[in-house]
């Protein structure tokens, strides 16, 4: 018998997997997993479950429901001051990963190169090894998540078609400013690529504000944003991301995601609809609660001897173990630590590419998405093993 996919059949089992499997076998407290363990807004779950009874449950549109699509071209309006046209710039995906995929597929193709930046979400290398784009990987260095400008410029060439931006990021929870963004504009333009901005994230900041790359001078044509109603909304299991885009990239978003789901689960997106039209108080708030969570737990680590890094936005903390490491390195570590602080994080070394240079080995993530009242128990699980 011939071989199957020999990329895929090669691909081991996730640290995160592993890190799940020995959070149940300990029962563990799993800040490893970033979704809350608490539900969203009732009001979305209420109509969501009236959209079920409404005889509406066939096929929804390939580009998602109008009332959807008109919902994120006025929360881009609203938080972004972006004018976006709701039938030809937006395209509702099942969820934010197959948004990426789609956008990836609609503009990259087998030989060209997309500049990335790490530590990066797991599933951004894999998707352009299927697609046969070579990553060119630039690194953020800590402990201040430093993005160096000529080490940004050296990724770009001849050959690079894109850069995957993920901001609010995952996992280091840097928020990119300004000056930043600007830098990455004028390599996107000099270079004449695109850019396939991640912002799942984008409600979930503290203190500071998430700049889409979109609204810099010269992007609203190059750039296709990423927007997802799990992160938005605290209901990860839904799955319903969404694209914006301008309309000759937004079309070809369109063609990927017809081959690769076609529609998105039509009571979902009435949803989801309801959400991105909810006051901005409910996004402020949000915001708050994770602020107060993320501070809880990083006050509560460092007083443990684990400082961590800055985190201006997502569900993550990054934590350095160099003073309790004792010899061992970030993936060890997190293994002892499930079975000894019955505690689950994740190393961050599994954020980087595995056929790249050395990675940090003393770094871990945590997430902070959860109660209160499992944070403290981590905590107090962690003061019963580690003393500041």
């Amino acid at each position: 018998m011939k071989s199957p996919n020999n990329y895929l059949a090669g691909l081991p089992t996730t640290i995160f997997t592993v890190m799940s499997q020995l959070a149940v076998e300990h029962d563990a407290v799993n800040l490893g997993q970033g979704f809350p363990d608490t539900e969203g807004p009732a009001a979305l779950i209420d109509a969501a479950a009236d959209a079920l009874r409404d005889n509406r449950n066939q096929y929804a549109p390939l580009t998602g429901l109008p009332e959807l699509r008109e919902a994120v071209a006025r929360s881009n309006a609203r938080s972004y001051g972006l004018s976006v046209d709701p039938d030809r710039e937006v395209v509702v995906t099942s969820g934010a990963t197959e948004a990426i995929a789609a956008c990836l597929m609609a503009v990259v193709e087998s030989g060209d190169e997309v500049v990335l930046i790490e530590p990066l979400y797991d599933t951004y290398l894999p998707v352009l090894r299927m697609i046969g784009a070579t990553p060119r990987c630039v690194r953020l260095h800590p402990p201040e998540w430093t993005l160096v400008a000529d080490e940004l410029r050296a990724a770009f060439g001849t050959k690079t078609k894109a850069i995957l931006l993920n901001s609010p990021m995952n996992p280091s929870g840097k928020v990119f400013s300004v000056a930043e963004l600007d830098l990455i504009a004028d390599l996107v333009r000099e270079f004449d690529a695109y850019a396939v901005c991640d912002e799942v994230y984008e409600h979930l900041t503290f203190g500071v504000a998430h700049v889409p790359l979109m609204t810099r001078p010269g992007m609203r044509e190059r750039c296709m944003r990423i927007g997802s109603a799990g992160k938005s909304f605290s209901l990860t299991g839904w799955k319903v991301g969404y694209v914006t885009a301008p309309p000759a990239l937004a079309a070809l978003v369109a063609k990927a995601h017809q081959l690769l789901v076609f529609a998105t689960a039509p009571n979902l997106q009435r949803a989801v609809a309801v959400g991105l039209n909810l006051e901005e108080d409910y996004f402020h708030e949000l915001a708050d609660d994770l602020r107060r969570k993320r501070d809880l737990l990083a006050t509560g680590l460092h007083a443990l001897g684990f400082p961590t890094l800055p985190a201006d936005g997502s569900y993550f903390v990054v934590a350095d173990i160099s003073r309790h490491a004792e010899g061992r390195d970030d993936v060890a570590f997190c293994r002892d630590l499930v079975r000894t602080a019955r505690v689950a994080a994740i190393p961050v070394s599994a954020f980087y590419a595995p056929d790249g240079p050395e990675p940090p080995r003393h770094l871990i993530r945590f997430a902070f998405c959860k109660r209160e009242a499992v944070l403290q128990e981590a905590l107090s699980r962690l003061g019963g093993v580690f003393r500041g």
